[in-house]
């Protein structure tokens, strides 16, 4: 019998699937300077341009009060087979699941098994979860490549393994910004609820006590607050303590002076936070360098009678030592709203305690947040499985909406100019990819998204994996290729002059492609918002980066553009454009011919024969069109 969860079909149990897998590390980039712990809320990308473009990369490979049943069982709006399948393994907020049941088929199936999960994740083209939901390597090893995006409603993503994700090409999104209000309004209330001992009152007088004097608290006025993690909420909660009177520091070595400076916040060392701290508010994301950050050591930095709330990730502080912290009288009092294994067994050294109050991961729990989270949440996963480039992404290139725009014209270009150095290569393949940009920006420049899509356009050739832009730095490393990014400086207001592309070889298809450094090489632009190729090698050319080229090196001397063209026509291949570029006079040309279509083998193999042609070669294809 089919189960209703929320009113929605909640399937059957089913089997547990298979484990294991070996684990792959992450890969990370070669360009560093990303703000892990602050990210700015953007809008949605509307620019259809780009949607398109990045939607290629992306998919290439594989009545509100109506009841909940009704709207399970009724037909579908569009025909079976045409609707993506959006699994909800944990509860959602009823705007959210509006949006995503007008999209696609939901199936909201909640407290599964983890063999469970790994079954609906065969037949799931989304999955949607909160933090309950363990999404590990055996979840996407179950999907088999038909998971195509993960979505995390809320900001933390430790739940989910990201190698596993990114080594199957899924994208997963979370839905940083709905909940921040809401997390540091509760970190607040915990540090008001510390400060004049609220709980424990209560407790007491609903014991039938009445005691005045036990329960004596501390100003907040004056007192030093220690933001740790000046991200959206941690800059929240400083906002909201400085109006209390307290003086804030804050410790983030990704965080931006002028941000801090702004709210009236002094950015300090971790040591100087934790020795001048009063109060600490905790906001860091888990990662290995902040698991079990506040252990032993930490709290014998601070000073005696400080006090800890923790609204983040429960595995920042070293419960065990926390309580020892307690116990010497090191730490006064703890909130905790988050724990290192939840719920919380009965064996956590802290939950009984009378100098710790406790909530159950309340910091999203408003009506207002959870609607936010729902919302946002769905139109990040709705984005994805249409192809766009989602502003959450956790582990894609991560790019801003403004930037996305900016860039929108080079994305093609970057993807172009992989499609054709890697056409050149010869018999001996390549180890080395070098990418050039040519920006007034400098360093500035946020290169990622043209980074992946290099990487795209030089794999897609060359294997027969799926690649797009979730799993093209770990492909391109699995395959034991480097890459190295450069900029140099340009003049002018465009984000980018030029870009260049060299693959590190010993051989090449087509030696007029070799650079100085012997490497083959190709730069390109934009103009009037279309991709062109400007340089092949050492030669200076004007190409569009749209269709089929053929690639002619050549003596400089008279009929030669006649025969090339003879041969086409007699293959009936009609010439869109043609152009010859040469160092000098007299000297070596190259003759570059756009067609309409591919030549046949016939013809392709007659034009190296005509006299005074030294080397041919064939685009296939370069831009996305």
């Amino acid at each position: 019998m089919q189960q209703v969860a929320g009113g929605r079909l909640q399937q059957p149990a089913v089997a547990p699937c298979a484990a294991a897998g070996t684990q792959l590390g992450r890969v990370a980039s070669t360009r560093t300077a990303s703000d892990r712990l602050a990210k700015t809320p953007v809008p949605r990308i509307t620019a259809a341009k780009t949607q398109a473009l990045v939607g290629q990369a992306l998919q290439q490979g594989a009545g509100k009060q109506q009841t909940r049943s009704a709207r399970c069982n009724a037909t579908p709006v569009y025909a079976e087979g045409t609707r993506p399948t959006i699994l909800v393994a944990e509860k959602l907020g009823e705007a959210g699941l509006s949006l995503l049941e007008a999209f696609g088929e939901v199936d909201c199936s909640y407290d599964l098994t983890p063999g469970q999960l790994c079954e609906k994740a065969a037949t799931s083209d989304a999955l949607i979860i909160r933090s309950a939901s363990q999404v590990t390597r055996e979840v996407f090893e179950a999907s088999k490549g038909r998971l195509k995006v993960v979505g995390r409603a809320g900001v933390g993503v430790d739940n989910v393994d990201l190698d596993a994700a990114t080594e199957y090409g899924c994208l997963v999104v979370n839905a940083p910004t709905a909940n921040t209000v809401a997390a540091a309004e509760h970190g607040i209330a915990l540090i008001t609820a510390l400060s004049r001992n609220v709980a424990q009152a209560d407790a007491s007088i609903k014991a039938g006590k009445w005691e005045r004097t036990k329960y004596v608290g501390v100003s907040l006025v004056g007192k030093t607050l220690a933001v740790m993690g000046f991200g959206k909420v941690g800059s929240e909660v400083a906002r909201r303590a400085k109006g209390l009177g307290m003086t804030v520091v804050a410790y983030d070595p990704y965080a931006s002076e002028a941000k801090a400076t702004a709210l009236g916040v002094k950015l300090v060392s971790l040591d100087d936070a934790l020795a001048g701290g009063d109060f600490f508010s905790l906001h860091m994301p888990m990662t290995p360098d902040t698991k079990k950050m506040f252990n032993d050591g930490a709290f014998a930095k601070m000073k005696k009678g400080a006090r800890i709330v923790n609204v983040a990730r429960g595995g920042v502080i070293d419960e065990p030592a926390l309580a020892r912290a307690l116990d010497q009288g090191l730490v006064a009092q703890a909130a905790l709203d988050v724990f290192s294994s939840e719920p919380p067994g009965p064996d956590n050294p802290l939950i009984n305690r009378p100098d710790v109050v406790c909530t159950p991961h309340l910091g999203a729990s408003t009506t207002e947040a959870q609607e936010g989270v729902a919302v946002e949440i769905a139109e990040a996963v709705i984005d994805a499985l249409k192809g766009k480039l989602a502003a959450t992404a956790v582990n894609a290139p991560m790019v801003p909406a403004e930037v996305l725009v900016e860039l929108q014209p080079f994305v093609s270009l970057a993807q172009g100019l992989g499609r054709a150095a890697v056409q050149l290569v010869g018999n001996e393949g390549f180890t080395d990819i070098y990418i050039t940009y040519a920006s007034p920006r400098g360093d500035d420049l946020d290169t990622r998204l043209l980074r992946a899509m290099v990487i795209k356009g030089i794999l897609e050739q060359i294997t027969t994996s799926m690649v797009n832009l979730v799993n093209a730095d770990l492909l391109a490393k699995t395959r034991g290729l480097r890459i190295f990014e450069s900029t140099v400086p340009a003049e002018g207001r465009e984000v980018l002059s030029y870009m260049g592309v060299a693959l590190g070889t010993s051989s090449s298809k087509f030696s007029a492609a070799l650079d100085s450094r012997n490497r083959i090489a190709v730069e390109g632009t934009v103009k009037s918002k279309n991709p062109y190729l400007t340089k092949i090698g050492r030669f200076d050319v004007d190409l569009s980066m749209e269709g089929i080229v053929v690639l002619v090196r050549q003596s400089d001397q008279p009929g030669l553009i006649a025969a090339v063209s003879n041969v086409l026509a007699k293959g009936s291949v009609n010439i869109s454009f043609m152009t010859v570029c040469r160092t000098g006079r007299g000297e070596d040309a190259i003759m570059a011919i756009g067609v309409d279509d591919k030549p046949k083998k016939a013809i392709l193999e007659e034009i190296p024969r005509i006299p005074g042609i030294t080397e041919f070669a064939l685009f296939s294809e370069m831009g996305l069109k």
